[in-house]
């Protein structure tokens, strides 16, 4: 039949699901462990991600001022005029020192991450002295892991492994918990094993309370496994048949966690007792209450707060969620003052400037998730720390052309979002204008 919808409307959505059903809510199950999906599209491994939205950093302009008495400091202090390689970009985030403003933000379980690609990161990460985040569900579904057997690959205790190969004595590793997580009492193994007693001893052992995530707010975490795994997981996860009886596939379900301002503070707290040596972090969904959310994680003793913007990727969620649900990061940062607490932030973050405006609008440190993935897929020998170079020089060249020599240093006076022209005001003459035509963000 033809000419049933008018032009524009969303007919092959429609069809698809009134051929599939429920499975027309997610993306292409083909894509499902080779793909990275999330607003923005970037996915990894060719297939496209969802088109999504463009956030106010998108819009965000950095502007250099005129008058730039942070570089006559500089030069006071060098005795010359500086250059861009005087920026410097050594800092401390979380409870760790890294040589930039940079970790590598949480992936989990999905085949993508828990593939050589996982330890691959790692392995780079660690010789970068960047901290990484291990995600959730890494045990349940791929195992703990025992590093002299095959069941190693992709597990939580050989990314650590890998990370701790480069020796270094910057960055850290910060191991997410779930809900499920909880119950496979992931951090209990970890705090007591010897493959992480060197990292624990050296202060460089975070563990992250997952509250939720950019990509999907408000849900737990949601994979599509083979049946005869889970048959195996039957006793921790629900699951549904969204893709037939006939398909080898079924779509595991996870709790997204229960969470008032009083469950949050105990949380911290127990976190802060039960392991006296591993710094706290808490990541934070971009929910409408994260100032609120923010505020509590840190009068309860949290290291760090990591905001993830509804730009962030993920291994599976529905659809819509990419398009329609979450605030985007730009508006996260602008509702959460640090006050020179540890905000760390992440969504779609790849290069320096995107890097540079969440560090204006007070984040202390950026993310790379899908980046750092798609870095180690093109070389997993060195295409993380190639991509950390770029990011390290693009960042000295934009702080230093702002007039600063410290991402701390960088403030909302640094960033002007325009308005439309529909949106300024009307002046018959510039000359006899009392208002700007735009303003600063932080104006």
């Amino acid at each position: 039949m033809t000419g049933v919808c008018a032009p524009g409307y969303a007919e092959e959505q429609i069809r698809a699901r009134a051929r599939t059903g429920g499975a027309a809510v997610f993306p292409d199950r083909a894509d499902y462990g080779s793909v990275l999906f999330g607003a923005g599209g970037g996915a990894l491994g060719g297939a496209g991600g969802v088109p999504g939205v463009h956030d106010e950093l998108d819009a965000l302009r950095l502007v250099p001022p005129v008058f730039v008495p942070h570089r006559l400091e500089r030069m006071l202090e060098l005795g010359e005029e500086p250059l861009p390689q005087h920026v410097e970009l050594e800092c401390e985030f979380g409870g760790f020192r890294a040589p930039l403003p940079v970790y590598v933000s949480a992936f989990g379980s999905t085949q993508v991450a828990a593939s050589d690609l996982g330890v691959a990161v790692g392995r780079q990460a660690g010789r970068l002295g960047i901290p990484m985040v291990i995600g959730e569900n890494v045990v349940p579904v791929t195992g703990y892991g025992r590093l002299d057997g095959d069941d190693a690959r992709g597990s939580l205790l050989s990314r650590i492994a890998s990370y701790q190969e480069a020796g270094g004595s910057a960055g850290g590793v910060v191991v997410q918990q779930s809900t499920q997580d909880a119950d496979a009492e992931v951090w209990n193994l970890v705090y007591s094993d010897p493959t992480a007693s060197r990292l624990l001893e050296e202060g460089r052992l975070a563990f992250e309370l997952k509250v939720g995530q950019g990509a999907k707010p408000g849900l737990g975490g949601l994979t599509v496994l083979r049946r005869e795994a889970a048959a195996r997981l039957s006793d921790q996860y629900r699951t549904g048949e969204i893709y037939g009886p006939e398909a080898d596939a079924v779509l595991r379900y996870g709790t997204p966690g229960t969470f008032t301002e009083e469950i949050l503070r105990q949380q911290i707290r127990l976190m802060r007792n039960n392991y006296p040596r591993a710094r706290v972090w808490v990541k934070l969904p971009p929910g409408r209450d994260v100032t609120l959310a923010a505020e509590v994680a840190w009068e309860a003793g949290a290291d760090a707060v990591t905001v993830d913007g509804a730009e962030g990727g993920s291994g599976w969620a529905p659809s819509a969620f990419f398009d329609h649900v979450g605030l985007p990061l730009g508006e996260c940062l602008s509702r959460i003052p640090a006050r020179d607490r540890s905000l760390l932030a992440s969504g779609r973050i790849w290069e320096g400037a995107r890097a540079a405006k969440c560090l204006a609008l007070g984040a202390t440190a950026v993310g790379l998730g899908r980046a750092a993935l798609l870095a180690a897929d093109e070389d997993p020998e060195d295409g993380l720390v190639r991509l950390v170079d770029a990011l390290r020089l693009e960042l000295r060249l934009l702080i230093s052309a702002l007039g600063k020599y410290r991402p701390r240093d960088l403030s909302t006076d640094d960033v002007w979002l325009p308005q439309p022209m529909s949106l300024r005001p009307h002046f018959t003459s510039l000359h006899d204008a009392s208002e700007p035509l735009t303003s600063g963000v932080g104006k």
